[in-house]
């Protein structure tokens, strides 16, 4: 199997931990200790609320504390090692489902992780690991030990081919997490929460071309683009842990699938949820836009760039770009034509993913187009063009290509 399947199994199954800012848990404890798993489950619970509305430092306190009150639980060290893994990504700007909706090469401007964070990572999920395989020997009909060992490697699979690029290298570590889960879902069927990596998983398969497809399946994984739609939808209805990545997940998918209504409505209860997540309101602008709704996606856009105005905390790498190129994209759906240009002319002088520049040209090209300067946009359409087919964005060189061809109105 070449590297595109399991990149596109790191796309998938990487979203809702990146978008929420968490990584799923089981609160049952390995070894029952009352006093502990109880101290233990309750800092679990609220680094899990810091951690989706981006409170990763706080968050990293809480799992460190909930590891203190029970070390024989493997799901706070999974959740250590998923928070340096989350923070390593958010610092490279990998933070949005246009990240994770193409082959745009989001990782071309991002610097490696730390080796004391690579190493502190390692550290944390090997002692997850090292846990959740001792109960699952103990106990190899329990479906929740089968959970702890598969959300482990699920984690170190994503980190592979995330942070450190290896994708080919998470081969085994994927089929483990896949195998670990439709595992616990065979023993219980009532575990939808289960059912998330299976049903992400069998998404994610289900999006390739069919020789790819049939390597998978070879490889050992499942596919069925209903059945694996179905799996994160009851996921993200059923109360767990894993509930709010789900509804993360359930993001990224239903872009994917132009069910953008249905996309919006589960932003919309994130941030009811998390208020403190600002990267929701740039979603929620971001979706609005693909649905060709502007007027939407700019009333999102600028509620949320007054929450980033009075936000002190640290902001993603590329993300003041990504709130400006979505505000000018919105302004020229209006054509609000001398606004927008100031926007995405600011795109280009900050710091972000090469790919967003190619999207600012393309939308600068809608504006000449505009006042009336075919040549102009042209220009605009075919640097664009060659931007986005270097990054690798078939969205943007797809579209840029069509206004080449078609002045924009």
């Amino acid at each position: 199997m070449d590297g595109t399947v399991l990149r596109r199994f790191a796309i998938i199954v990487s979203t809702a931990a990146v978008l929420g800012g968490a990584a799923p848990s089981a609160q049952q404890p390995s070894i029952p200790s009352p006093e502990g798993a109880s101290t233990a489950a309750a800092f679990r619970t609220k680094g899990l609320e810091l951690g989706y509305n981006l409170d990763y430092d706080d968050a990293l306190i809480a799992f460190r504390s909930a590891i203190a009150a029970d070390p024989t639980n493997p799901a706070a060290y999974r959740l250590v090692a998923a928070t340096m893994w989350i923070n390593a990504l958010f610092r490279q700007g990998a933070v949005m489902a246009d990240d994770y909706l193409g082959q745009a090469r989001s990782d071309s401007a991002r610097k490696p992780p730390s080796p004391e964070l690579a190493m502190a990572f390692q550290s944390n999920i090997d002692r997850a690991i090292a846990l959740g395989e001792q109960r699952l020997r103990e106990h190899p009909d329990d479906p929740d030990a089968h959970i702890q060992v598969g959300a482990a490697y699920g984690f170190l699979t994503t980190y592979k081919a995330t942070v450190e690029g290896r994708v080919l290298g998470g081969l085994g570590t994927a089929r483990r997490a896949y195998n670990e889960h439709e595992r616990a879902l065979e023993l219980d069927p009532r575990r939808k929460d289960a059912g998330l990596i299976v049903g992400m998983y069998r998404y994610g398969v289900s999006t390739l071309s069919m020789p790819l497809r049939l390597l998978a399946g070879l490889a050992g994984f499942g596919s069925g683009r209903e059945r694996g739609l179905i799996q994160v939808e009851e996921a993200a209805a059923y109360p767990s842990d894993v509930q709010t990545n789900a509804l993360f997940t359930l993001i990224v998918i239903y872009n994917r699938e132009a069910r953008y209504d249905d996309a919006l409505r589960v932003i919309h209860k994130l941030q009811h949820l998390y208020p403190r997540n600002r990267l929701l309101s740039l979603e929620a602008g971001s979706t609005a836009l693909r649905a060709g709704r502007f007027g939407e996606a700019r009333a999102a856009i600028e509620e949320g760039l007054e929450k980033l105005s009075r936000d002190p905390r640290p902001r993603a790498f590329g993300e003041e770009a990504r709130w400006r190129y979505a505000h000018g994209a919105a302004l020229v759906g209006l054509h609000q034509t001398e606004l927008a240009e100031r926007e995405l002319r600011a795109v280009l002088s900050l710091e972000g993913p090469e790919w967003l520049r190619g999207r600012a040209h393309k939308e600068l090209g809608k504006l000449a187009d505009l006042a009336g300067d075919r040549t102009r946009a042209t220009a605009a359409y075919q640097l664009a063009i060659r931007i986005c087919r270097e990054q690798h964005d078939s969205i943007c060189s797809n579209e840029a290509a069509a206004l080449v061809k078609a002045r924009y109105r």
